[in-house]
């Protein structure tokens, strides 16, 4: 049996952390794997690993020992799953590893721009204090979260936690219905947009979920929210969202995830002196990267190999 995982960077972070899987047989170890390699790599594989490298029926093709499928995320959009199941190829994701993490991070941004803490230690480091003729000084109008509106779009677990937080914040929570949901006690969109003072979004993207914030979503935002998305880039009508900051509509955007990873340097949000970049705030999908949540992302990739290899189905989405 030969196992191979085909980009294993942003998982592993350059550490060898893959002791359990070497034990269960003959591992190879990519950091990166371009379309071509893939195909070479895959070529003897029994089992693969992948984070982002497309699994299509043409990669199928060059596997011809292929039994086995491990997503390196929750989403699993990367692979062809009926391609798979029609050639008898198991395939498994690893979901809830990262919940805690994604939803810390919704916090960071939502405490970024109410605080902005690390604004004011930079004007501290740069003396403004020292200088300044009062005993303290704001860089712009703070804010609490305390009695503000918090609008999920997605009430999975990592709504459920951002929700729970929001509550311990003494947030007052709106459970957004989905379009395509079948969940029921929700808010209609329609009715929660208008009251929030933040909108978080943790919808999984589906054909009805694909640009769900449109122009006329972000019209109906209060022109003082603030937008959240820590779940898919494709969530966001990008250049509709672009638009609504250039005419001064919401207080902030702040994103973790763009529609193209990495994005293009002429993306429509990345103009770095547009007057609007500084109501918006993106990271580059590190929502997902805490030491902790990569450790169980590991710890769970392999014990969903092991119980492949011992004829259980754990994870599986085939």
């Amino acid at each position: 049996m030969s196992i191979v995982i085909l980009d294993a960077a942003t998982a592993d972070q350059g550490n060898d952390c893959w002791q359990a899987l070497r034990a269960l047989g003959p591992l190879s170890i990519h950091q990166r794997s371009s379309p071509q390699e893939a195909r070479d790599r895959v070529a003897d594989a029994t089992v693969v690993l992948t984070n982002k490298v497309l699994i299509t029926a043409d990669l199928l093709a060059c596997a011809p020992a292929l039994r086995y499928v491990g997503v390196l995320a929750t989403g699993y959009n990367v692979v062809d799953v009926e391609a798979c199941r029609a050639r008898g190829v198991a395939v498994a994701n690893i979901p809830a590893y990262s919940t805690h993490s994604v939803a810390q991070l919704v916090f960071a941004f939502l405490l970024h721009h109410a605080q902005r803490v690390a604004d004011h230690a930079l004007a501290v480091r740069a003396g403004r204090w020292s200088a300044g003729p009062d005993f303290c000084f704001t860089l712009a109008p703070l804010q609490e979260l305390h009695g503000r509106c918090l609008a999920i779009v997605g009430s999975g677990a990592i709504g459920s936690a951002v929700a729970r937080i929001g509550e311990g914040f003494g947030m007052r929570i709106l459970r957004c219905a989905v379009p395509g949901s079948t969940s029921t006690d929700r808010i209609p969109l329609a009715e929660a947009l208008p009251q929030a003072d933040v909108v978080s979004l943790h919808c999984p993207l589906t054909p009805t979920t694909t640009r769900l914030v449109d122009a006329d979503f972000l019209a109906r935002m209060r022109p003082d929210a603030i937008l959240v998305n820590t779940g898919r880039g494709d969530l966001i009508d990008e250049a509709a969202l672009a638009a609504a900051l250039v005419s001064g509509h919401l207080a902030a955007a702040c994103l973790d995830v763009l529609s193209s990873e990495p994005p293009p340097a002429n993306h429509p949000l990345l103009t770095p002196d547009a007057p609007w970049t500084e109501r918006l705030y993106i990271t580059p999908h590190i929502g997902w990267a805490t030491v902790e949540a990569r450790a169980r992302l590991v710890d769970e990739a392999c014990r969903n190999v092991q119980a492949f290899l011992a004829g259980e189905r754990r994870n599986r989405v085939d």
